[in-house]
């Protein structure tokens, strides 16, 4: 019973009015944000973190909590009245939401989705409350040597199975653990990449860095792609699935739960591959595969269940072992570090009041998100129509202003507009944001990690498999790094084989 006194006061921290409020800000706003096509959660994060600074931590983090999860159905509804996810999770939802729409069954597949996501959602955040603790009590056993092997895993991880080409995702990871190393060595203390400048003395700020790169850039490349004219919209009836469709839908839920509860945990894993996996997984299994992209409602309710299974359970690795899963976490880690939180395996038992705040948060969220998914259709519907050219400059403005209250410094300022244009030029070329800010927050970690394992191995490399959890560690990383190319040459092998094989057959 015990074990069950901080959770319980943790419900205690949420049905505070401050906190209430910001939760149902937080997924108004990620509904909001999952709406407007391009803008994401991360960016959404990375450019209101000033406005949080004035709040408790625990508040804080369950507004932008919120955020994250109420973005994953707000993609659903733009992906199923319009045919334009809202949100990359969403795209595999614009093949049969969009199809009932057209049916005039659009009110059946929002209905669903809104089921569907609360299902993942709350599925999810039970295994959480039951699983975190575990892997928090398992994770007090990692020294240094385990730290450095889980960054190098998280690290390739995201750069090998996320979005994109793995050549400039992992490019974008060096650069990112270039940037970790501007200003003083902790170690010796001498200065590195500064130039002499007293601002870079004490290392590059995350701040402007994920501002930057993902509000500016974001910004900056959604005005060069986003079209002028806005298809008319589905109508919207019968706002609720019968009994008939939720019979149909229940398997896919279910299993579309536990498939994004485990692919959400994996770094680099996330809504977007869970939402696509679940697809796989139920055309795969149907017996009547062709109805797949014509208006089957599992084809709606699996990729929606998955991805908020999914944005819930990658909070997992970010509190119990201080490692972010995709860029989002890593924006949600550098609120915690800037509120002077530190992530990891003590959290559970240092800041129980935060831990069971946020996570007992998610169970509000998910429960407004489904009061308010129909009713606020409209609403968003219309707020499309608002003109880029319009909420660009205000955004802009914002992130600006939103900057400088940091540190009341003209240089994050300047440090802002590099690096929105760093981010804008990724995403023109092909590379993904989210390896650079990922590699820039673990970098610290990894060198730190590191240099404290070679120096309790009296510089023999060869200690880090000598442990077992560190060497089971670097054996995935290895396998990380070995199968998918291996992958790449069977197949490749296969392909060439078979005109062989068809030539040599007799006719």
């Amino acid at each position: 019973m015990d074990s069950l006194t901080p959770m319980i006061d943790g419900f205690g921290v949420v049905l505070e009015p401050v906190n209430l409020l910001y939760c149902l800000i937080g997924v108004v706003v990620g509904m909001l944000v999952g709406v407007l096509p391009g803008l994401g959660p991360a960016a959404t994060i990375a450019i209101l973190l000033p406005i949080t600074f004035g709040t408790e931590p625990v508040t804080a983090i369950i507004m932008l909590a919120g955020i994250f999860y109420g973005a994953q159905y707000g993609g659903t509804i733009t992906s199923v009245l319009l045919r334009l996810p809202g949100e990359a999770s969403s795209v595999v939802t614009v093949f049969d939401g969009h199809a009932l729409a057209r049916q005039g069954r659009a009110g059946t597949a929002l209905g669903v989705a809104a089921i569907g996501s609360f299902a993942g959602g709350t599925l999810s955040i039970v295994a959480l409350s039951l699983l975190a603790p575990l892997v928090a009590g398992f994770a007090l056993d990692f020294g240094p040597p385990e730290y450095t092997a889980l960054a190098l895993l998280g690290i390739l991880l995201v750069a090998t199975v996320g979005n994109g080409g793995r050549l400039k995702a992992v490019i974008a990871a060096c650069v990112g653990l270039l940037l970790a190393t501007v200003g003083r060595d902790t170690f010796a203390g001498v200065e590195r990449f500064t130039f002499d400048s007293l601002s870079l003395a004490d290392g590059l700020d995350f701040v402007p860095i994920a501002m930057g790169v993902f509000g500016i850039g974001e910004i900056l490349h959604n005005l060069e792609q986003r079209h002028t004219a806005a298809a008319a919209p589905a109508k919207v009836a019968n706002a609720w699935p019968s009994w008939a469709d939720l019979r149909q839908s229940a398997g896919a839920m279910g299993r579309g739960s536990v498939l994004g509860f485990f692919l959400g945990i994996l770094p680099g894993g996330g809504a977007t591959l869970s939402s696509l996996a679940a697809y796989a997984v139920e055309k795969r299994r149907s017996r009547t595969p062709e109805r797949f992209g014509r208006g089957a409602v599992e084809g709606v309710a699996a990729p929606e269940t998955a991805n908020n299974a999914a944005s819930t359970s990658s909070f997992i690795p970010l509190l119990t072992l201080g490692i972010p899963a995709n860029a989002t976490m890593a924006m949600i880690f550098g609120a915690l570090l800037i509120h002077g939180v530190q992530p990891g395996p003590e959290l559970v038992s240092a800041e129980p009041e935060l831990f069971w705040g946020v996570v007992n948060s998610m169970y509000i969220g998910n429960i407004l998100l489904l009061i308010m998914s129909i009713p606020l259709v409209g609403l968003f519907v219309k707020i499309l129509r608002v003109r880029a050219t319009i909420l660009a400059p205000i955004t802009v403005l914002i992130t600006l202003v939103g900057v400088y209250t940091v540190r009341n410094s003209v240089f994050d300022i300047a440090l802002v507009i590099v690096f929105g244009l760093l981010g804008y030029l990724m995403k023109k070329f092909g590379f993904e944001p989210g390896p650079l800010v990922l590699a820039f927050v673990l970098g610290s970690l990894l060198e730190d990690s590191l240099r404290r394992s070679l120096l309790l191995f009296d510089g023999d490399p060869t200690g880090f498999l000598t442990r077992p959890i560190s060497g089971t560690l670097l054996v995935a990383l290895a396998a990380v790094i070995v199968v998918p190319p291996l992958a790449a040459l069977l197949r490749r092998r296969r392909a060439q084989r078979q005109p062989e094989e068809a030539e040599k057959t007799p006719v």
